[in-house]
């Protein structure tokens, strides 16, 4: 039944006086952990882009390989394991030296091995898979 005039009166009179935030209930907490909450997290909606160009590929296939090797070591290498050898960037990879030797021999690397040498260039044994002869292509390259 509703409310009469005199009786909401009554209650604001009564309200106002205990006052309404008189009593409060504590949390129980069931956990040693504090969490906090999990809240609104909007994606980034920049007003212009800080970038004006992309950057183009810094380690590109003529900065990974700086030059082929054509020592002694080398030569026997091409000659009796199909293997090419050349210096080639410190910050490069195995996956970016195959890709390269692709790239710019047209050959199929089998596998890459490297090394740092002591004069802190990085050196790369480029394996090539049975079809392709390292020799032709040591001789394509110039280094025969």
């Amino acid at each position: 039944m509703p409310q009469t005039a005199a009786q909401k009166a009554l209650a604001a009179k009564k309200a106002a006086l205990k006052g309404v935030h008189a009593k409060s209930v504590r949390k129980v907490r069931t956990s040693t952990h504090f969490h906090l909450p999990k809240t609104l997290r909007l994606a980034r909606k920049p007003k212009y882009a800080r970038k004006s160009v992309p950057h183009l590929p810094r380690m590109d296939q003529y900065r990974v390989i700086r030059s082929p090797l054509n020592t002694e070591s080398a030569m026997k290498k091409i000659e009796e394991c199909n293997t090419l050898t050349f210096i080639v960037d410190l910050k490069a990879n195995k996956n970016q030296i195959k890709d390269a030797v692709k790239r710019l021999y047209d050959v199929e690397a089998l596998k890459v091995n490297t090394l740092i040498r002591p004069t802190g260039e990085k050196k790369a044994y480029v394996r090539l898979t049975a079809d392709v002869d390292a020799l032709d292509v040591a001789n394509k390259i110039g280094l025969i």
